[in-house]
């Protein structure tokens, strides 16, 4: 599919690019959308909840009562669950939500996710544009240029430039990304699409291997 592409003005230059049918417009795989997702939510978990079992509790081990003949259930130390301050039962545990993910079925959810921002015509090419200093402003020119304000964005660039990811870092519902770092969840988490010229050859570099 052929797309035109826009200057930092907004305006329709008199450049086109085509987007490959292989990587922006293949039958989306929801399960692979989903599994995508979900190693992704679950890598930015830390795992670091703890709680204090039985044996972890500082308290007497000393046996509270008698065994029989209280009319009460049996107890033979304060550091039981069943007590106000005894350990917890089955409390959670430090560990690693981390799961492996083929590199193919990744790919496949990226191809997907794309897809499905072409097939609702919520993909912008911008020509490759950079800012003189980091400038908060100068990103929000940028995005009443594009009618883009009220929605989130995500803006694909193919290298690394900090002046324009300095210049979107305080604006809520606005991120920009390296086209290597792009990943399912912030395709899908935005409402549109932003692609810089240049991010489209590595998009295809990447996802045709």
């Amino acid at each position: 599919m052929q797309v035109e592409i826009l200057n930092i003005s907004g305006k329709k230059t008199t450049k086109k690019v085509d987007l490959l049918d292989s990587i922006f417009a293949v039958e989306p795989n929801d399960h692979c959308i989903y599994l995508d997702v979900k190693q992704f939510l679950a890598n930015q978990r830390q795992g670091t909840h703890k709680s204090k079992e039985r044996a972890e509790i500082a308290r007497t081990t000393k046996k509270l009562k008698k065994q029989k003949g209280t009319g009460g259930a049996r107890a033979g130390s304060m550091k039981s669950p069943l007590f106000i301050g005894g350990g917890r039962a089955f409390g959670p545990r430090p560990r690693d939500y981390s799961f492996k993910l083929n590199k193919k079925v990744k790919t496949l959810a990226r191809a997907s996710a794309l897809s499905y921002k072409a097939k609702d015509n919520a993909i912008t090419v911008l020509e490759d544009f950079s800012f003189e200093a980091p400038k908060t402003k100068n990103y929000i020119d940028l995005m009443k240029n594009l009618n883009l304000s009220d929605k989130k964005t995500l803006l694909v660039v193919g290298d690394a430039n900090k002046n324009v990811y300095l210049s979107s870092r305080n604006i809520q519902g606005a991120k920009v990304v390296t086209a290597s770092d792009l990943n399912t969840y912030d395709i899908l988490h935005a409402e549109t699409l932003i692609l810089a010229e240049g991010s489209i050859k590595v998009l295809e570099t990447i996802l045709n291997k």
